[in-house]
């Protein structure tokens, strides 16, 4: 039997860690060992970048329920009632100044927008590609339209430019007033200072009355850093990103190989 576990809040990230590859599924083992770490006395809760319409689907199909941490830490989703109890906007005047800076830096750079609510779309200028996992949006014809309502991120693109590499630049040019997150493949983001997914995760976790010193968080990109500066204990994938395995704790397996299910059975049994 295994030991008592120090840690009541299991925090996963969606894509890349408690997802397999492809095909938005949970296996049966990792359910299995979240069911286990569930009568043990600890909660799941889920911190994905997804904003909650595009996670709302989702969290249904694998029979998730609970809080949810979204888009970044911007929102906290309810999956039990289908309601946001938090959500930060971003403005539309902060968004246009940051792009307005990085293309003065790099030229021509392409955007979308999650557009903030439960039932928010996303919204993409002309050039900019739906970065993966595919996930429904809406073209309009220019920039002016991406704020037609009130948004919680912008998505960009730079063609000839990796995703690291754009995150770079824009942190040197915008990192003083947006937060830059490369949050995966296509996938570079800009919010509020101060936003992140530990933002989310803490208080979603007070709601649960759980700490810091409570939660294991699990992870796969650099958008979990913060996560894992501020939890307990900070597991990796070994598909993770370099600059995740370099302050995680811990590096587990892969998503494809339960990851996830080997820590968890080891802290709460198998």
């Amino acid at each position: 039997m295994a030991a008592a576990s120090p840690y009541s809040l299991v925090a996963t990230d969606l894509d890349g860690t408690l997802l397999r590859d492809q095909r938005d599924t949970v296996t049966v083992r990792t359910r299995a060992a979240l069911a286990r770490a569930g009568r043990a006395g600890a909660r799941h809760i889920v911190v994905t970048g997804r904003p909650a319409p595009q996670t709302r689907t989702l969290l249904r199909a694998i029979g998730y329920r609970g809080l949810a941490v979204c888009a970044q830490g911007a929102q906290i989703y309810d999956a039990d009632s289908g309601r946001l109890v938090h959500s930060v906007r971003m403005e539309r005047e902060l968004a246009e100044t940051a792009l307005g800076k990085i293309e003065a830096e790099l030229g021509q750079v392409h955007a979308g927008v999650n557009q903030d609510g439960s039932d928010g779309l996303m919204l993409m200028e002309p050039g900019f590609v739906t970065p993966p996992p595919t996930l429904p949006s809406v073209r309009v014809r220019r920039r002016a339209e991406l704020w037609s309502r009130p948004i919680c991120k912008v998505l960009l693109m730079a063609r000839g430019r990796t995703e690291d590499a754009l995150a770079e630049v824009a942190r040197a040019v915008v990192g003083d007033l947006v937060n830059v997150v490369m949050a995966g493949p296509g996938a570079v983001e800009l919010q509020p200072r101060g936003l992140s997914k530990a933002y989310g995760l803490e208080r979603a976790a007070e709601l649960l009355g759980r700490t810091g010193a409570d939660t294991i968080a699990f992870g796969d990109m650099p958008n979990d850093i913060p996560m894992f500066g501020w939890a307990g204990h900070g597991v990796a994938m070994a598909n993770a990103h370099t600059e995740l395995l370099a302050v995680a704790d811990e590096v587990t397996c892969a998503n494809t190989e339960d990851g996830v299910a080997v820590v968890l059975e080891r802290l709460y049994g198998s």
